[in-house]
């Protein structure tokens, strides 16, 4: 993801102070989401064409199988700008299938080849741990599937890992290629945009910080403004309108970005505020599991609302 040029207008608040706080017995567990965290990181980075990558999608499909009423994989094939070939796959998860009504949750679950935001120049050909940076969303959306799977939802419920999202980038100066990023958001919206239509998603994206502040990430507000309402009411709702703030971020170039330009309407949960970002040192001891536990209250109670 990357920061798009330009600030969103401040809302009346603002960040709140104090302690964060405990959070609502929704049944999601913040340590084994914080496991599944470092289960990620502990295959390596998730780099598309390495034996880490495809260990990682292994793993992924076989846990969600045994929780979710059906899991697909969905692999495709990106040219990129710079000519390379890569073996992308989406997995799809699916709760209560035959629901018409239904919510979308998303995180990708690739890692960056290439650290470029690494103090050390000699560490910024390194592919990056990721363990804020697409582990954290993952590892939600893998323990809201425990919780779901114990409870059915009222709903649908649809869990899309992307493939590809961190991969632009240019091989010799490291910039950033944001044609060539959200390769396995892009790809899904151009295969199902059109007939696929859920009541709303979520992007889970940098979510894991030891020091959240989650504003209302500015694309977020212009493409779906009724679920950004929902989602932060529901966090001020159960104790965390110090944690999900009330006050416009930053648009963010994200993964939810393909999704709303094919109208499927989708908002990204973000915390920008990451000085480990695109570094080797985005590792779990940087991600808490009270942060993990936050963001999982938030979205189970949001879903667990809908009927």
């Amino acid at each position: 993801m990357s920061v798009a040029m330009g600030a969103g207008l401040l809302l009346a608040g603002g960040c709140a102070e104090g302690p964060i706080p405990n959070g609502a017995a929704t049944g999601f567990e913040e340590d084994v989401a914080y496991d599944l965290v470092q289960r990620q990181v502990a295959f390596g980075p998730r780099v598309p064409g390495t034996t880490a990558h495809a260990e990682a999608l292994k793993w992924l499909t076989a846990y969600l199988r045994t929780r979710a009423d059906t899991v697909m994989q969905v692999p495709f094939t990106s040219i990129t700008t710079f000519g390379d070939t890569l073996s992308l796959t989406n997995v799809w998860a699916q709760f209560r299938p035959e629901a018409s009504a239904r919510i979308l949750l998303l995180a990708h679950w690739d890692s960056r080849p290439v650290a470029e935001m690494a103090s050390d120049s000699a560490a910024r050909h390194r592919p990056v741990p990721g363990a804020n940076d697409g582990a954290s969303g993952t590892a939600i959306l893998l323990t809201l599937a425990d919780a779901l799977s114990k409870q059915p939802p009222g709903i649908g419920v649809d869990i899309l890992l992307t493939d590809g999202e961190d991969w632009g980038h240019d091989p010799e100066t490291l910039d950033t290629y944001t044609t060539d990023m959200f390769l396995g958001a892009r790809h899904f919206a151009a295969a199902r945009g059109e007939s696929y239509r859920p009541l709303f998603g979520i992007l889970l994206d940098l979510v894991g910080d030891r020091e959240p502040r989650f504003p209302q990430e500015g694309y977020s507000r212009r493409y779906a403004p009724e679920v950004v309402r929902r989602v932060w009411e529901t966090a001020e709702e159960i104790g965390y309108g110090n944690v999900f703030v009330s006050r416009s971020g930053d648009p963010i170039s994200d993964d939810h970005l393909p999704l709303n330009e094919a109208g499927i309407r989708t908002i990204d949960i973000i915390d920008f505020d990451y000085p480990y970002w695109h570094t080797p040192e985005d590792t779990p001891d940087k991600v808490s599991p009270r942060t993990l536990g936050i963001v999982g209250d938030v979205v189970l109670s949001v879903i667990r609302q809908q009927r």
